[in-house]
């Protein structure tokens, strides 16, 4: 049977059992937060747990390595919305220790790809085209100075209202424990 198959079959129980009724909630988050944060496995339910936060609290975004590296991105869109149409007023970017981003290696991903069948042509078009898919795959050195350059790149952003404190932390992946980056509302400009 394919995961595909078991996750429909689980999910017609779940649905019959009306297990959905203890996460009912609606689409503003309770604690008026929006979250970046990696897409670490290790996080699914660490993160949320170390922080206190149940199903409603918060809207939550994540990206590989928790990194912004467009202003105009997908990534910002979704915290501009989560500030404008869901009323977060408070904004927390937070990577971890031990992340995957801080290993990447964009020669090896794309060597994969090709692997995977991407053909080579297709990367020179790319690449031809004027996007740098060495910049585009590159992670970080250290995820408290990548943290922190998020957090910059949202505090700086002409669609944020600089009232909305935007906080920077490193999260432990094996114990939750939180160390702060930037206390966003040490650093509010008005």
């Amino acid at each position: 049977m394919s995961r595909l198959t078991d996750i429909l079959e689980f999910n017609k129980d779940f649905v019959e059992g009306k297990q959905y009724e203890q996460f009912l909630t609606d689409k503003f988050p309770d604690k008026k937060i929006v979250i970046l944060s990696c897409m670490d496995t290790r996080l699914f339910e660490l993160l949320p747990k170390a922080m206190n936060l149940k199903n409603g609290d918060v809207k939550m975004v994540k990206s590989a390595g928790a990194i912004i590296n467009h202003p105009f991105g997908g990534i910002m869109r979704s915290i501009v919305v989560a500030v404008y149409e869901l009323q977060a007023d408070e904004i927390y970017i937070i990577g971890h220790h031990d992340c995957g981003m801080a290993a990447v290696d964009s020669h090896s991903i794309l060597d994969k790809m090709k692997a995977r069948g991407i053909d080579e042509k297709t990367i020179e078009m790319l690449e031809y085209s004027g996007v740098d898919l060495h910049d585009w795959l590159q992670g970080f050195d250290n995820v408290s100075e990548s943290v922190h350059h998020s957090v910059q790149m949202v505090k700086n952003h002409p669609l944020i209202d600089p009232k909305i404190p935007v906080h920077g932390l490193v999260i432990d992946p094996t114990t939750g424990a939180l160390d702060l980056v930037v206390n966003g509302e040490k650093e509010i400009t008005v």
